[in-house]
């Protein structure tokens, strides 16, 4: 006679007391390969903390015993790529700013650099494309209407001391006066010479008040503007006769400008950047087709 086997019953796994719609939640115990291998993470977390920087301090950080510094790491690579350029570099400063383009070399490592240049420090202001901001004081680079001008001597000077800063003695300066808040012209006069500045750039226009404008305009705004409109780039004195426009050429933001000056500043980057940085981004400025 055979025995009868004994059927064990499944041993039972105490809960944690957790029940979730019904649904209790079992106290097992963690899998041991799960468990040593979170001891080993502590354990290298200990270990990565005590080798390389980790804890912060007051001025700084715990160095860790093998001196790691990502900083210095940056440091040395920047320092070998400034090595290995060393040489085109001195090519760049010690070339005529016309000549860079001619030397095939030269113009391909000034276009790079000039780019890494204007991103980094120009495309705030004049945007990432160098088409700037139109109604917002940022000039568009791309075109060929230039306050200061758009050879590369004037590019280079305007980059290298800046515009109306007060941190550059060299600095390009000019001001026109706020002829409505100073009361240099009366309300009338204003929106005579609005509509004749209207209908020199081509713009819809009051015909009577243009005509009255053109000797309001004579006598306050054609030493800087010239007669034409044509704007004079030896003071900043921008172009009245074409479509481009730095702070707008509406009716409302024409007379903006006459009532309250307009005053942008750019800041001179000969303190932040170095000479040949300076002529790299010159250079990429004066390849984006505005130009002269």
């Amino acid at each position: 006679m055979c025995a009868k086997p004994i059927k064990k019953e499944p041993k039972q796994v105490e809960t944690t007391g957790h029940i979730w719609d019904g649904i209790e939640e079992l106290n097992n115990p963690m899998p041991r390969w799960w468990v040593w291998t979170f001891y080993a993470t502590i354990v290298w977390g200990i270990g990565y903390s005590v080798a390389y920087p980790a804890w912060p301090l007051i001025t700084g950080a715990t160095p860790g015993l093998i001196g790691s510094s990502t900083r210095a790491d940056v440091a040395a690579e920047i320092a070998r790529v400034d090595a290995a350029n060393a040489e085109i570099k001195a090519s760049l400063v010690a070339a005529d700013l016309n000549g860079i383009g001619t030397d095939p070399d030269l113009a391909a490592y000034a276009e790079r650099a000039g780019a890494a240049v204007f991103r980094t420090n120009c495309s705030t202001c004049h945007g990432s494309g160098a088409a700037g901001f139109e109604g917002k004081g940022y000039p568009n680079l791309l075109d060929d209407d230039w306050l200061w001008g758009g050879t590369m001597e004037d590019i280079h000077l305007t980059i290298t001391h800046g515009i109306r800063n007060t941190t550059d003695a060299d600095a390009r300066y000019s001001q026109m006066p706020s002829f409505g808040a100073d009361e240099l012209l009366d309300p009338t006069q204003n929106s005579q010479v609005v509509e004749y500045v209207l209908q020199m750039s081509g713009q819809d226009h009051d015909a009577a008040l243009a005509t009255a404008g053109a000797t309001v305009f004579a006598e306050n705004c054609a030493a800087c503007h010239l007669e034409d409109g044509a704007g004079d780039r030896a003071q900043g004195a921008p172009r009245l006769n074409d479509a481009i426009w730095l702070y707008g050429g509406s009716r409302e933001a024409i007379t903006a400008s006459i009532n309250v000056a307009n005053f942008g500043v750019m800041p001179n980057w000969n303190t932040r950047l170095s000479e040949d940085e300076i002529r790299a981004v010159a250079f990429y400025v004066h390849s984006r087709g505005g130009g002269e």
